[in-house]
């Protein structure tokens, strides 16, 4: 095999990999199958993409977005590499051009859906090119996907019959035990190694609020942010365009993303956030996947995410380039029964539904930890942390509370109605108030009545969501949401165990220390600063000619380069991190351009 550090170099312009990327390569060159679970960010492609240069036959890589598909594929055309990819999005004239160029072995690399793969005219053709190996992208959307609503993705398990002697190998940057070992035996009968290249992601911090005003929180947590670039997700459609609506009130440029949106709608927001660096999105889960801009430097959730694993998926989305970058989840109740209610009504099958529930469990642990956050996350995939010291149960460590006396008055409101009712119903009990559907049931009437009339509603609510997160009470969706006591919960009722809870700040943001992001362009030289601004002007001018994202032009990372080492031939410019010949003969004059006409303004 052809030396792969000296590949690296001569196509992609690095001179050394990053952690772990080096073994997977090694591996896959020894024609052995494998699941690599690696962090956003890591550089998990590469990892693939440069086997396949080096095997003597093709390629295939599975992708479940089309939008994935189109900047990989944009991103290995510009560094000179034979790549394509076939989506139903393309005129059919072009697929099958495309899919011809492939039979011919003019094409090295060919990305394809699971849909489109799995037809057995697909997979009858392949099967004649004798493929080097099949790579599944996204792996965890198999346990996702596969057993709910994309079926093909379960049928990639019948990959390593159809075609033995291809390599098969899956990537994600996110997976629990369970969801490994199970992508392991699916896809390569259970003998691919496993590389776990560790979750944690040091230069993000960490932050939960419980919800009382969403956009006065958000606004909070924007201060100051009106030049960066960011992602707001949102429970539903509506709230992308209710969220991007109000934060344009506030002097951001925010768009919404969802799903119902019309696809030339939905291109055009997303390359206005790949190539502008201070759009705002605010977006369902559509917005997810294949998004890959280095300088996002924020993600915000204004309510509850699926599950552990997606909200691992989400908040990645920041500080790629591996500046420090910021994390902000705010959730209430009324998240937490949704979310529960989606599961429950969703037509998976029921063990699916069980592990779904557990997931978004361990996420609840997460939102109510009283300890370093980071550790709590980490230790969800069975990885260890000191603690981070920058989140904000470590900046402000929360303060436990006996509320034995709070937790039995609850209770005993619960019980004494049957535990038919939802908590909004419990807490006009609780506080006296004298509501239609209160006196219609008699509740006025109960020993319960009132006996917490001196504390706030607020109070309240979120008391009750701290019963519901520990396992003191649960939500029963089949009862539409109605709030019950669990065996936990009995012993505090029954005076045999107490109960702590996190002290409650209602109507008041949490006190996070402003930890200073120190990027380069913080301590530019205000001459360089302009330079840098000229830098990204022409890389914007470039990838619009090109018709693609800014960063497949050059990274931030690299622009910060040019701006330190400012130079002034090609032979300079090579010596740049991340220019390849390739890029080196598309760009390096146009920049270097850049550095001069730059360099001649600041003397005269």
């Amino acid at each position: 095999m052809s030396n792969i550090k000296q590949t690296l170099s001569d196509i992609w312009g690095y001179t050394s990999f990053r952690n772990g990327q080096e073994d997977i390569i090694n591996h896959l060159l020894q024609e052995k199958s494998l699941l690599a679970v690696m962090p956003t960010g890591a550089g998990k492609s590469l990892c693939f993409q440069l086997p396949a240069l080096l095997y003597k036959n093709q390629t295939v890589v599975i992708s479940p977005l089309v939008s994935l598909m189109d900047d990989q594929v944009n991103s290995l055309k510009d560094i000179g590499v034979k790549a394509e990819r076939v989506h139903s999005d393309m005129p059919e004239v072009e697929r099958i051009k495309i899919w011809e160029g492939f039979k011919k072995g003019a094409i090295k690399i060919l990305y394809i859906s699971p849909e489109s793969l799995m037809r057995q005219t697909i997979l009858t053709e392949l099967k004649s090119l004798d493929i080097s190996m099949f790579v599944v992208d996204e792996a965890h959307c198999i346990s996702k996907w596969g057993s709910d609503f994309r079926k093909d993705y379960e049928q990639l398990k019948a990959l390593k019959t159809y075609f033995p002697n291809a390599i098969i190998s899956a990537f994600t940057a996110t997976a629990d035990d369970e969801t490994r070992e199970n992508n392991k035996k699916k896809l390569t009968d259970g003998n691919g190694k496993i590389f776990l290249n560790g979750f944690n992601r040091p230069n993000l911090s960490l932050a939960v609020q419980q919800k009382y005003d969403w956009k006065e929180q958000l606004l909070d947590f924007l201060d100051g942010r009106e030049k960066q670039a960011g992602i707001v997700y949102c429970l539903s459609r509506k709230d992308t365009e209710v969220c991007a609506a109000y934060l344009s009130t506030k002097g951001f440029k925010a768009l919404p993303y969802h799903a119902g949106m019309e696809k030339k709608n939905k291109a055009t927001v997303q390359d206005r956030f790949m190539t502008d660096d201070n759009i705002i999105i605010c977006a369902t889960i559509a917005f997810g996947m294949g998004i890959d801009k280095a300088n996002v430097r924020f993600v915000a959730h204004i309510s509850l995410p699926g599950s552990i694993e997606n909200f691992y998926q989400e908040i990645g989305r920041a500080g790629r380039d591996g500046h420090e970058s910021d994390t902000l989840l705010i959730f209430g109740l009324k998240d937490l029964f949704q979310r529960r209610k989606w599961i429950y009504e969703s037509n998976a099958p029921e063990d699916f539904k069980v592990k779904e529930s557990k997931r978004l469990d361990s996420l609840i642990t997460y939102c109510d930890s009283a300890t370093c956050r980071r550790q709590t996350l980490l230790s969800y995939f069975r990885e260890s942390s000191k603690p981070c010291g920058k989140c904000d149960n470590c900046i402000n460590p929360p303060q436990m509370i006996e509320g034995t006396e709070y937790a039995q008055m609850v209770m005993s409101a619960i019980y004494r109605t049957g535990q038919s009712f939802g908590s909004n119903h419990i807490i006009d009990i609780l506080r006296g108030v004298s509501s239609s559907k209160v006196i219609h049931r008699g509740h006025d009437r109960i020993k319960t009545f009132g006996v917490g009339e001196s504390v706030k509603k607020e109070f309240w609510t979120t008391f009750i969501r701290q019963l519901v997160s520990s396992d003191y009470l649960r939500i029963n969706i089949k009862k539409y949401g109605a709030i019950e006591i669990t065996s936990s919960g009995e012993k505090v009722l029954q005076g045999k165990e107490e109960y702590f809870y996190r002290k409650i700040l209602n109507n008041i943001p949490l006190q996070q220390k402003k930890i200073k992001k120190i990027l380069v362009k913080d301590v530019m030289l205000e001459e360089d600063k302009d330079l840098l601004t000229s830098l990204k002007s022409n890389r914007l001018i470039l990838a619009k000619e090109k018709r693609v994202p800014a960063y497949i032009i050059f990274p931030d990372t690299t622009l910060h380069e040019m701006v330190v080492l400012k130079p002034k031939t090609l032979n300079d410019f090579s010596k740049l991190n991340g220019v390849g010949p390739q890029k080196l003969e598309n760009y390096g004059e146009s920049f270097i351009n850049v550095i001069k006409n730059h360099t001649l303004k600041i003397r005269s």
